[in-house]
This record gives C-alpha cells, sequence and structure tokens, in this order.
C-alpha cells in the first residue's frame, strides 16, 4: 500500500509529465506550417500612427453603416499593392484613405552644417563624398482597405484559445477562491470583460483583488481564477523569483491552471497550449518550447501546493476516497470529511484520469 509521500511522489511524477507534454504541443505547434503562415502574413503589415487609427475607425464605421463592409470593426489594413501581393483583391467602393509620408533623399558634403543639405532629384545620385539622408517632406493621401473590403484566400491565423465549456468540478471554485482570499486577496465575480479591461480575469496587486468574469461558462471562470492564483503565488511585484516578463508570467500562471484542472479531470489543453505558445513566443531570444520548459520547477512546486491545500476531490493520486496514510495530512484536512464534504467529480470526467488529461495534449 502506498505511503502519503509515496502518493504525493506519484502525483509530482504525473504534474512532470504533463509539463513535458505542454512543452512538446508547444513545440510542435509552433513550428508547425500554419503557425509559421501566420506569422509571416501578420509581419507584412505595419502599425499605423494614432491619427491613421483614428481615420480607419471612423470611415470603417461610416462603411459598416453604409453596408459597404460585413464587418462592424477593422482587423488587416494595407495598401492595394499589399493585398495583391497577398492574393487577396480590394473590391470597389470599399476603399478607406489615410496619410502616408512622402519622403525624399538629401545628401550633405558638410553634414554637421544643418543648411548644407540639398534635396536630390528622383533619379538624382549624390556626388563623390556626400553623406545622404531620406527624411519626410510632407503627407500625402493614400487609399487603404480593411480584409473585409477584399476578396481572395483566407488569410492564415495562428490557432487561438476556445474556452472551455460545460460545468467545474463541485468544490473547486470555492477552494481556489479560499486560497486567494488566504494570499489576502479578494476574490470577485464581474459581469463581463469590460469591466477588467476585456480580460477573461484580472489580477491588481494594488487593491488586492483578483477578478473573473462570469459570461462564460464555469469550467472556464474555474480555470482563470486557477491561473489568476497562480499569479498572485508567482508574479507580485514583491516576488523576487518572478522574472517581470509578461511572457513568461503568463506561461507559467496559464501551466499551473492546466496542472489544477488535470488533477480534477479538466482539460484545458484547447485553451492552454494556444495560449502559453503566443505567450511564449513574446520572450525575445528563445525558442517558446524553451521558455515553457524553463519554467517546469517553479510551475510544478506552484500547482503541488495548490493541490495539497485544495479541499476537493482529486484524481490520480494512486489512494481511494476516505483514505488517509499521511498523518500531518489527515490533521490538517481529514480525508474522510473531504470525501464526504465534497463529492467525486460527475460521470464523465470521473471515468478519466490525469494521465489521460495529458495524452490529450
Amino acid at each position: 500500500m502506498a505511503t502519503g509521500e509515496e502518493a504525493r511522489a506519484a502525483r509530482d511524477a504525473q504534474l512532470d509529465a504533463l509539463h513535458e507534454r505542454l512543452t512538446g504541443a508547444v513545440e510542435a505547434l509552433v513550428s508547425g506550417d500554419d503557425w509559421k503562415r501566420a506569422l509571416e502574413f501578420a509581419a507584412r503589415f505595419r502599425a499605423k500612427s494614432f491619427n491613421n487609427t483614428l481615420l480607419i475607425w471612423a470611415q470603417h464605421l461610416d462603411a459598416y453603416e453604409a453596408g459597404r463592409t460585413s464587418a462592424p470593426e477593422p482587423t488587416f489594413v494595407a495598401g492595394y499593392k499589399q493585398w495583391k501581393a497577398l492574393g487577396r483583391s480590394p473590391l470597389a467602393g470599399g476603399s478607406m484613405q489615410i496619410f502616408a509620408p512622402l519622403m525624399a533623399r538629401f545628401a550633405s558634403s558638410t553634414p554637421q552644417n544643418p543648411g548644407s543639405w540639398r534635396r536630390l532629384d528622383k533619379y538624382e545620385k549624390p556626388k563623390a563624398g556626400e553623406a545622404v539622408r531620406s527624411k519626410m517632406v510632407r503627407s500625402i493621401p493614400v487609399r487603404v482597405w480593411d480584409i473585409s473590403m477584399t476578396a481572395g484566400p483566407p488569410i492564415p491565423e495562428r490557432p487561438s484559445p476556445v474556452l472551455l465549456e460545460g460545468e467545474a468540478p463541485e468544490g473547486l471554485w470555492d477552494g481556489l477562491a479560499a486560497l486567494v482570499e488566504a494570499e489576502g486577496f479578494a476574490a470577485l465575480r464581474v459581469e463581463h470583460g469590460g469591466m477588467i479591461h476585456g480580460a477573461n480575469g484580472l489580477t491588481d496587486y494594488t487593491n488586492r483583488t483578483v477578478a473573473v468574469r462570469t459570461n462564460m461558462d464555469d469550467a472556464a471562470q474555474v480555470k482563470t481564477l486557477a491561473h489568476e492564483l497562480a499569479h498572485v503565488k508567482l508574479h507580485g511585484p514583491d516576488n523576487p523569483e518572478a522574472t517581470g516578463h509578461r511572457g513568461v508570467g503568463e506561461v507559467e500562471a496559464e501551466s499551473v491552471a492546466l496542472m489544477i484542472g488535470a488533477a480534477h479531470g479538466m482539460d484545458t489543453a484547447a485553451y492552454t497550449i494556444p495560449y502559453v505558445s503566443g505567450w511564449a513566443g513574446t520572450v525575445t531570444d528563445k525558442d517558446p518550447a524553451e521558455v515553457v520548459q524553463a519554467t517546469g520547477e517553479r510551475v510544478r512546486k506552484t500547482a503541488r501546493a495548490i493541490l495539497d491545500a485544495l479541499p476537493t476531490a482529486q484524481i490520480g493520486d494512486g489512494d481511494p476516497p476516505g483514505l488517509t496514510r499521511d498523518p500531518a495530512r489527515a490533521e490538517r484536512t481529514p480525508r474522510a470529511e473531504r470525501t464526504t464534504a465534497t463529492p467525486a467529480v460527475d460521470p464523465p470526467r470521473s471515468s478519466r484520469t490525469a494521465e489521460a488529461a495529458v495524452r490529450s495534449l
């Protein structure tokens, strides 16, 4: 019969395996052709100035209200030649106008003298020894089209996280919320993402609150709360071990949420893998899979601490319900109380194991 320490060691091995499979899944995703094509497509677009952004939004709204586009908001905006190079054709009557810089070349034999620069004609070459610079001389109006105003083959897009659907394991929200509050934060539910800057969840270290929007399924709310609890434990401004890099922080928090979900029979892969891949890709000079791999120890330790503190029925620890082999654990939270106060997860989930959740990656 396994002791409590042996059971925890087995669970730790499962957490390690889960993180290793997450690393492999991220590596497979970001090395795929779809991901590469999406990045190449996005790289063909350049950021617009603030004034041009306002112009695009106003004109796109006019076009939408007039029925010249079916999209209520602009997404990808580019010029005629850009769209043709990407295999799409701008539609008649749907263009917008923005301002583009008109550049000119200037030459000088004494560049330190501001008054010495002369403008070169279109095909004029500088004289020997002259320095050449380009600068904007004025703005000119140019026509651009939103993708909704063009026709052609679908554009490549990176996989997007898919929110979890369905019910959450019973008692998991309350258990996670209690751990949030034990850290000195208030666990809040808000009506929609607009109240937390469009996010699913938000941790506010200044006001010490953790908020989760309620206009998504219970499973998604619980997964989000697990993600925010990981932020509380790992990424506070006073945490000396936090890297401070947003991408690394999001990878760590979502990886912890994956492990908490897996221990309760929840498969979060459809959300976690694209989410982790996207944030890992923001860390410069590192491969996304390397970023995920480097977080393994902090993620596993945090997930283990949370799972040990949760008064919920968990799968994959090797003990039958109601059996406690670690006296210290029994003294802290009697296993019998935990299993009677928190019924087993619903039948569709109870038939799954933590390893099944791992394999789903």
